[in-house]
């Protein structure tokens, strides 16, 4: 047997081997159970890969994320091979990992029960005590016809070959531009096939490297996305490198779903999605309408301060618009169906920065009208996928928070900075503190419009303002908007999830489509740079982030009701009036419990409201012409006189604290 030369990559710490031909990547790492797959030459490699002449090797451990991902698919395929020997009769989709989990789609007659996942995960544990074995086999397109012809969903896939990644969500773990492969589940003692699968892989070694799963519910989902194809039934799972892992990850679900902002928003009465309107079209409630006006109005103080003007555009266009920015041909599935009237098609504002592009070239500008910075809270429509439509987060009718700077070249370096600044500064006035940056750029993909030149000085000029924010920062490639690159502000909230917030966009394309200039200093016509920035997002989004960071307990400023009087006996009702009188004169909102309930279930009540301050009063405080604080934490605060309470409510929502 001849000699293999190869090297071993662990961070920056590098090793020379030499091995015998037919070495595999296990057995460079053999005993060391962390680590479930190899990167040759950039590529994931499963350890069964055998050792070439020169390959550099890097370990993949079950706990980096293409380890992570690595078992996850592979419970996948577990997953998959339990629901047909469950049900015979069910036809495979598409089972690729997500974030903090996997699911697979499956065709079958009856939708899944909850008593079927229990029977599935029942069944998966002995697939797993079985320890099969994950085999890759490359193989031809005519040969997995073949095999597959009883799989019309893989027989799709396989047509698709070389685009399956714009094909369907997931398809990219199952086919790709090369060879076929197809993983088999073989038996760890005879080797008899047990099962097998369309896949790109890799995989774990052996099914007794999933060390913790569970299967989390099911879901209807059409193939490939789309309404027009047949509704298939999604189940999804997690799987973890512990059990403690997993079991931290429920503990966290648990607490996530206390604070889901659906939930809390019908039980505060803050806002609700009627069937009459449609699906992700939302009514906000008075309470949850004191909440965004406070938002709001915050927000255009600020923008007000900070040199920005107010402008407001029409909810519907005509086509031409959104041909001339480019909207139509690449973002027309993002936007609802035209409608025609006085011969002429017109469409529900997707966007706003077309609208304001036309308030730019409405007259002609000079260079000492520039930075030129348009602000507008503009309601825009988007025909979102049901599938996706997810309460105030994904929703089909939103408001943004929206802002379009425009500025000469030699300004652009000083206002992106200013501008990031700005709008991590709000964001925390908001009580978001933990951010990275991620910058957002081009492909290959022929979606993104301008040329390479304008592009790289667009990228350059983010990064240059992202890295004097001294954040982290994390590329995106290929995930730029079509007419230029962005930062994405990411936040993360009290319970350590990250949400997309504020993106800043750089823009040579509009205002040359839109033919923007201004008059220079030397009075020769130039085109504006255009800056694109929402800070919030979307006002809906933002109200629902807050909402689940708080847990539905919005600090005074914020609060519907700042602080309920509650009356110890209906005598005593009269004077907290009095005091609640004071506090609106104040600018305060104040509320009295003047119900026929007795006091600790008024304490409930407003406990459940999660309103910041209650007031107490009785006979020893009305002698004292005092009230007595409780707390949200239970803790209470007596004998305190009227102005001093009113004060520290003040104090309170002055200063945007948490109390």
């Amino acid at each position: 047997m001849s000699d293999v030369r190869v090297s071993i990559q662990r961070d920056s710490e590098r090793e020379e081997r030499v091995v015998t031909t037919g070495t595999t990547a296990a057995d460079l790492f053999d005993g060391d159970r962390s680590i479930v797959a190899a990167r040759i030459a950039g590529q994931l490699k499963d350890l069964a890969y055998e050792l070439a002449e020169g390959d550099e090797v890097e370990p993949v451990e079950i706990t980096s994320q293409d380890g992570l991902d690595i078992l996850r698919h592979s419970t996948a395929h577990v997953m998959a091979q339990a629901v047909q020997e469950l049900f015979p009769e069910a036809k495979l989709g598409i089972g690729p990992p997500i974030k903090d989990g996997f699911y697979y789609d499956f065709d079958v007659e009856t939708p899944f029960h909850p008593d079927d996942l229990k029977r599935i995960e029942k069944k998966m544990q002995e697939i797993i005590k079985r320890g099969q074995r994950f085999s890759r086999r490359p193989v031809t397109d005519e040969a997995a016809r073949e095999e597959l012809a009883a799989e019309p969903y893989k027989l799709e896939l396989i047509g698709l070959k070389g685009s399956a990644a714009d094909a369907a969500e997931g398809a990219s773990a199952e086919v790709g531009a090369g060879e076929l492969t197809i993983y088999d589940n073989l038996d760890a003692k005879s080797g008899e096939l047990c099962w097998k699968d369309l896949c790109r892989g890799p995989h774990l070694p052996t099914t007794r490297n999933i060390p913790a799963f569970k299967l989390m519910r099911s879901a209807a989902a059409y193939w490939r996305g789309s309404e027009k194809n047949p509704q298939l039934q999604r189940i999804y799972g997690t799987a973890w490198p512990t059990k403690d892992e997993l079991k931290a990850h429920l503990d966290f679900l648990v607490e996530a779903e206390k604070r889901d902002h659906r939930k809390l928003g019908s039980e505060l009465d803050l806002f609700s999605f009627p069937d009459e309107l449609g699906s992700g079209l939302a009514v906000f409630h008075p309470k949850g309408g004191i909440i965004r006006r406070e938002m709001e109005a915050y927000s255009r103080k600020r923008h007000e301060e900070s040199g920005y003007e107010f402008v407001n555009t029409p909810h519907i266009t005509k086509a031409k618009l959104f041909e001339t920015s480019g909207h139509l041909p690449h973002y027309m599935e993002g936007m609802f169906p035209p409608m025609e009237f006085e011969g002429q098609d017109y469409y529900l504002k997707a966007m706003n920065c077309p609208m304001h592009n036309l308030i730019f070239r409405a007259r002609g500008r000079s260079y000492r009208e520039l930075p030129l910075r348009l602000f507008e809270f503009g309601t825009v429509y988007r025909y979102e996928k049901s599938g996706v439509v997810h309460g105030l987060t994904r929703a089909r009718g939103f408001t943004q928070d929206d802002s379009h700077i425009y500025c000469t070249r030699e300004q652009a370096p000083d206002e992106l900075d200013s501008l990031l600044t700005f709008v991590l500064d709000l964001l925390r006035d908001y009580g978001l503190n933990d951010f990275y940056l991620e910058l957002s750029t081009r492909d290959d993909s022929d979606k993104f419009i301008g040329s390479d030149e304008q592009w790289a000085e667009a990228t350059d000029l983010l990064r240059q303002a992202a890295e004097k924010q001294g954040l982290e920062l994390v590329m995106d490639p290929g995930g730029a908007a079509y007419y230029g690159p962005k930062i994405s502000v990411q936040a993360k909230d009290a319970i350590g999830r990250t949400w997309q917030m504020s993106t800043i966009q750089v823009d040579f394309n509009q205002p040359a489509r839109f033919e923007l200039e201004y008059t220079a200093a030397d009075g020769s016509r130039q085109q504006p740079i255009m800056l694109h920035r929402a800070l919030f997002g979307s006002i809906e989004r933002f109200f629902a982030v807050l909402l689940e960071h708080y847990a539905g307990a919005f600090p005074a400023w914020l609060a519907p009701v700042q602080a309920v009087g509650i009356p110890i006996g209906d005598s005593h009702v009269p004077y907290l009036e009095e005091f609640a009188a004071e506090a609106k004169a104040k600018g305060l909102r104040v509320e009295v419990d003047s119900s026929s309930d007795r006091m600790q279930k008024k304490i409930r009540n407003a406990q459940k409201a999660k309103v910041p301050f209650m007031i107490i009063a009785g006979d020893d405080d009305m002698a004292a012409g005092a009230i007595s604080f409780r707390y949200r934490d239970g803790s209470q605060k007596n004998g305190v006189p009227r102005d001093e309470a009113i004060a520290e409510i003040l104090d309170a929502v002055q200063r945007r604290i948490q109390v």
